[in-house]
């Protein structure tokens, strides 16, 4: 965590952790961090990869469960194979947004298609945790998909911004959301600029790949690294080179958020009664899976074979 000048209108900086999960696959998790636990609504921002699987290598993520919030997948390479408790099975490719309510409560996994396996490829890719509001945290679990050319596209002068979920600039995201934000997906050409304007309380910035330049502020940004940046900060993006970003953000709770492993509640003793229930089994089943994951401390949560 590195905080800047006041006289800036970047206010902190996150570099996140790097976790090995073994065979060359890692992640980088920014949020939550130790400084900053959420950005908006945003309470989780995980980098998957970039990763590189050979013939007999595939990504498995076992049944686990979720309360609270939303999870939402974005790649930028591969494939995942998406199963949960409602009975959705989707792949997810790059450029489709997967958005997945647990509210009271869903079982989902995570794995490579069986069409990929045995063939190697690549797996690059975000997901965010998205808290929900507490009069929304117990709502009815739901699963939905979107295509790639569902989803708003705006481009001027080298920069493109794709709107994953909320609003920004004019364009408003299909996905349903049930608080304000803003999570982008903007690429820079080399000298392109853009304008983040301060619609959203919070944003942060998560540099992909290339160096991030905020105009008005010395040196720059390298890649996995989060920019946290004042509120009201009227700022403007730069590269000279090609670069690429997500941009998270939205209007913060006024209630604390408890995480404890996959769950997330307002309540801490509704955190207790989700450990509970996933112990005794009571959380529905992925049909078709009868693997599992157990509570944090007992088996590692994702295994590559």
């Amino acid at each position: 965590m590195t905080f800047v000048s006041s006289q800036t209108p970047v206010d902190a900086v996150i570099v996140p952790p790097v976790r090995d999960l073994g065979d060359g696959f890692s992640v980088r998790r920014a949020l939550p961090s130790a400084h900053r636990r959420m950005v908006g609504p945003f309470i989780f921002l995980d980098q998957m990869g970039p990763a590189a699987f050979t013939g007999e290598q595939a990504l498995d993520v076992r049944p686990h469960p979720h309360i609270g919030l939303a999870t939402v997948t974005f790649l930028l390479e591969g494939e995942i194979m998406h199963r949960d408790s409602l009975g959705s099975e989707q792949v997810i490719r790059p450029g489709e947004v997967n958005w997945m309510t647990a509210g009271q409560g869903i079982t989902h996994s995570e794995r490579t298609p069986d069409t990929a396996r045995g063939t190697g490829g690549s797996l690059f890719g975000l997901q965010t945790w998205v808290a929900l509001p507490t009069a929304h945290e117990e709502v009815a679990p739901e699963f939905s998909h979107y295509k790639a050319d569902a989803i708003p596209v705006a481009e001027d002068r080298g920069a493109r911004l794709t709107l994953i979920a909320g609003s920004a600039d004019g364009l408003v995201s299909p996905v349903r959301t049930y608080s304000d934000m803003i999570y982008a997906d903007l690429t820079l050409a080399p000298g392109a600029r853009y304008r983040f304007a301060a619609d959203h309380v919070e944003r942060a910035i998560y540099v992909v790949t290339g160096r991030l330049r905020v105009e008005g502020q010395e040196g720059g940004f390298d890649a996995a690294q989060l920019v946290v940046l004042k509120p009201g900060a009227e700022i403007v993006l730069t590269s000279d080179e090609p670069t690429r970003l997500m941009l998270v953000g939205g209007e913060p709770f006024p209630e604390r958020r408890f995480i404890y492993w996959n769950f997330v509640s307002s309540r801490a003793d509704r955190i207790e009664q989700a450990k509970l229930d996933w112990r005794a089994d009571r959380f529905a089943h992925v049909p078709g899976e009868h693997e599992f994951i157990p509570l944090p401390d007992d088996v590692p949560g994702v295994k590559l074979k």
